[in-house]
């Protein structure tokens, strides 16, 4: 008989939650398309379930040119308009602009010289935060200072509580429960433990 694996109460809705949560969630993410599209899908999220998210992912791939950020940023109100008649994603206007908008954003810091992925964690000095005490937030100080800073760059719907989503999506905080098999500590990860 196989042990019963602990894992993060959020975790148990479904098989497909199990394996978004253990294989993808709170893995640590450098690459900033990835990143990038991982931002658009929790923006998307805001209101919603998560699972609405992950159930339309591959219609979000296609949608939206396989979250090419060159190919985004060229879309037009055509394209809006195509989105909007889309089943396959979450069809709500101002988050579909916005989606455009910030694939403009993150293709001008490319070209100005600012790698997407070195600025977001660049906002982490020390490296990702470690939550040892099980009380999950919706948002910190951090994720208020990451959502100012992607304002600043010209992002959109990027508010405090998404940006902390995000984080945790992109293993930037290690929101696992202490108990489950994929927080830091359970896997024998060191770091420093930092307040959020």
């Amino acid at each position: 008989m196989c042990p019963t694996i602990s894992r993060c109460g959020w975790a148990q809705a479904d098989a497909m939650m199990q394996a978004y949560h253990d294989h993808e969630w709170g893995q640590p993410v450098h690459d900033s398309r990835q990143l990038w599209e991982m931002l658009v899908l929790e923006s998307f999220q805001a209101g919603l379930s998560w699972r609405t998210v992950l159930k339309r992912r591959a219609g979000f791939r296609r949608a939206f040119a396989g979250f090419n950020p060159d190919r985004v940023a060229g879309f037009t109100a055509a394209d809006v308009t195509r989105l909007m008649a889309d089943t396959s994603i979450i069809r709500a206007r101002a988050k579909i602009v916005a989606t455009i908008g910030n694939a403009r954003a993150y293709v001008a810091m490319r070209d100005g010289g600012e790698d997407f992925a070195t600025f977001a964690w660049g906002m982490l000095p020390d490296g990702p935060v470690r939550n040892l005490s099980g009380q999950v937030q919706a948002s910190s100080p951090l994720s208020h200072a990451m959502s100012a800073a992607l304002r600043a760059r010209g992002f959109r719907f990027v508010g405090p509580v998404i940006a902390y989503a995000w984080m945790q999506a992109a293993g930037m905080i290690d929101d696992h429960d202490p108990a489950c098999f994929r927080h830091a500590t359970a896997r024998g990860v060191s770091g420093r433990i930092r307040k959020r």
